[in-house]
């Protein structure tokens, strides 16, 4: 477990969803040395501003969440983007801590980085062992440089730094922008958008068929902090050099289809659901093999029913704080121009 029991904790990417959920975590098991930057106060791509920044802020651990992420047609749209701003923002971080004297690190990936028809469900080991779904492939290809940064380093440098490779994602402090969001804060804003106005139909991109599996943040905040507080024998014993990853998720799927009426039913729409079969699908399944992290002691414990409440009822509180229909924290570059369409997206 910890050393200290009051190490100094940098949480990069801390106002996203991911991060969010992780400070939350972090304080509520007492810590209270939890430091923070906005992205106007430390511009994480600029590696003269990373280096000053752990020069003088001694960090112990970093939680590195801090990532430009989006649905089909976000990343779809500003490939360059996904890929450009992802590997500069790890590559600074990881390079920086070490350079700084951090042992601990945690660097969260994401599903993505798993082959388009890799066999189900998917163990860690199935990395780079296929064609990467192509509507991601940038993000993706970040991801899984992201994981080989932090075993490099490892193996050259004896630092403890790890990966783990969250399920889809959805809870408190989701985006919600029409266009850049991931399937459920999507979901949420569409049908809710329907229900007010009285729209008696909602279209869906795809067929309604991929299968995706879903975790409440807190459900992977909780398995983030429970993976860096992992003695480093047992982390070790349970994973490779080369594939030091651990798979976070709940073990279970269910189709886009369900989901959506799922979703109609949290929010109330009453409507018509249709589907969009000439929009792309994504991946048809993309289910985790989750038996490691089961092994060494965690499991999620947030049903989806369960979790598409609070989503919904924390979506309400952001809207009435903010007087629209959520928050968009990353928007597309000026030179690229607007993005078109209001239809949902399947990650």
């Amino acid at each position: 477990m910890l050393n200290n029991p009051q190490p100094r904790i940098y949480v990069a990417g801390h106002r996203g969803l991911v991060g969010s959920a992780i400070v939350r975590t972090l304080r509520a098991q007492g810590h209270t040395n939890i430091i923070t930057r906005t992205h106007a106060e430390l511009e994480l791509t600029d590696q003269a501003q990373v280096r000053e920044f752990f020069r003088t802020e001694h960090i112990d651990q970093v939680y590195l969440a801090a990532a430009k992420v989006g649905g089909i047609h976000a990343n779809n749209t500003y490939p360059a983007e996904f890929i450009y701003d992802n590997m500069m923002v790890q590559a600074n971080v990881v390079h920086e801590a070490w350079r700084a004297g951090v042992q601990k690190l945690l660097f969260l990936g994401s599903s993505c980085i798993y082959p388009r028809l890799a066999a189900q469900p998917i163990r860690e080991e199935y990395l780079m062992n296929g064609i990467l779904e192509p509507t991601n492939e940038p993000y993706a290809m970040a991801k899984i440089a992201g994981i080989k940064l932090c075993e490099s380093y490892n193996r050259q440098y004896g630092t403890d730094y790890r990966s783990v490779m969250p399920t889809n994602l959805y809870g408190p402090g989701d985006n919600y922008h029409p266009e850049n969001s991931h399937v459920i804060p999507a979901l949420l804003r569409r049908f809710h958008e329907a229900k007010m106005s009285g729209a008696p139909e909602v279209v869906i991109w795809g067929s309604g068929k991929p299968m995706r599996e879903f975790l409440y943040v807190d459900d992977m905040a909780a398995a983030s902090v429970y993976v860096m507080n992992l003695p480093h024998e047992v982390y070790a014993a349970n994973t490779d050099p080369m594939h030091s990853h651990i798979n976070v998720g709940t073990g279970e799927d269910v189709t886009i289809a369900d989901l959506a009426r799922l979703v109609g039913e949290t929010v109330g729409y009453h409507g018509r659901i249709a589907f969009d079969a000439s929009k792309p699908d994504g991946t048809p399944r993309k289910l985790l093999d989750v038996s490691k992290l089961n092994a060494l002691g965690w499991r999620a414990s947030m049903p989806l029913a369960e979790g598409l409440r609070r989503a919904y009822e924390a979506f309400l509180e952001l809207q009435d704080e903010e007087g629209e229909a959520g928050a968009t924290p990353w928007a597309p570059p000026p030179q690229a121009g607007a993005a078109h369409g209001q239809r949902a997206a399947a990650a």
